[in-house]
């Protein structure tokens, strides 16, 4: 078995921040980019960090969300047995208290993040200290992430754009009063309470942030999430100040739709008729001279096309964020 609980990634983990590299966690909602990722993560013998939204568990399970987490746990589960490489699967962005406790009492996911990151300071620490609790009183073997955004006491009406970068002296406080395993910190990427503003990328305040937590005896991985537009040499540096987990999803989907739109835009002759041909799709064309090509409305040939594609991104991020050739397992 290769799907591996907490006290794995833990110990993955523990190298990332030892060797300085992190894991580029990938969300999935269906299986042909799960696979994809499984195969450009083994080409490059790099463990793996799926991730799933309640979105996504809601989608895999046609509007079930725990249905779709036990569908897609199986899946992962027997899938990852053809890897030597360790597969792990994170809950992102989890706010539902009842579906986190349904997902420990299932015992699929590696780690769950718990968001409560858009609350107020106090709040974000309640929340995020009940699901610690909650995994602590149920002995789950997961890790949980939580995320802090908004700067300490600033009133609703204030809009200055520091408010959405994460304090050094603040992450430390809410490391201290969460016990969170790891901390997901604003830094000036796109995402979650900082989203449409115009941040300036702070790499220096992940180092500051690093070291605040060192300085306080926590060895807690940082977390980058709204990675998708970042540049290469962006990445490399932040790698450099203890960010472990770097969320990618926007680049996956895009791959996904511009694959399967170059391989049909190629072969739109043998797909849809010709101009004059009726669209006759509910006789399938009998009684026209014309008909479509199987060699390419096939799910199975895009799909294909599709693993292979996600394959080699996941392999380049991986070379990038530094996690190829560090597999525990291999």
């Amino acid at each position: 078995m290769t799907f591996y609980g907490g006290d794995e990634l833990d110990k993955v983990y523990d190298d990332a921040l030892e060797d300085g590299f992190g894991l580029v966690a990938s969300n999935i909602a269906e299986p042909n980019v799960m696979m994809g990722l499984m195969e450009g993560a083994a080409s490059v013998d790099s463990d793996l960090l799926l991730q799933m939204s309640a979105g996504a568990c809601r989608f895999a399970g046609d509007g079930d969300e725990v249905a779709g987490l036990k569908a897609m746990g199986n899946y992962i589960e027997v899938m990852a047995e053809q890897h030597d490489i360790g597969v792990f699967l994170n809950m992102d962005h989890q706010t539902d208290m009842e579906f986190i406790e349904a997902q420990m009492d299932l015992d699929i996911p590696s780690s769950i993040m718990i968001d409560a990151s858009h609350e107020p300071f106090e709040e974000n620490v309640a929340r995020s200290r009940q699901v610690v609790e909650m995994a602590e009183e149920k002995g789950s073997d997961v890790l949980i992430e939580a995320e802090l955004g908004q700067i300490k006491g600033v009133e609703d009406e204030i809009e200055a754009e520091e408010a959405y970068y994460t304090d050094p002296e603040q992450a430390v406080e809410f490391v201290e009063k969460t016990g969170c395993d790891l901390l997901a910190i604003s830094v000036g990427t796109q995402h979650g309470v900082a989203k449409g503003r115009d941040l300036e990328l702070r790499p220096d305040l992940a180092r500051d942030i690093r070291d605040a937590l060192d300085e306080h005896g926590l060895d807690t991985p940082l977390v980058l999430h709204g990675s998708s537009g970042l540049r290469p040499e962006q990445v490399e540096e932040m790698m450099q100040y203890g960010i472990c987990k770097m969320n990618k999803d926007t680049r996956y989907q895009y791959e996904y739709t511009r694959t399967a739109f170059d391989l049909y835009s190629e072969h739109e002759d043998e797909i849809v008729p010709p101009e004059g041909v009726p669209d006759s799709r509910d006789t399938f064309f009998e009684d026209t001279d014309w008909s479509p090509n199987k060699d390419y409305f096939d799910p199975r040939v895009v799909g294909r096309d599709i693993r292979e594609r996600i394959a080699e991104v996941h392999a380049d991020l991986a070379e990038l964020s530094g996690s190829a050739g560090k597999s525990r397992y291999t």
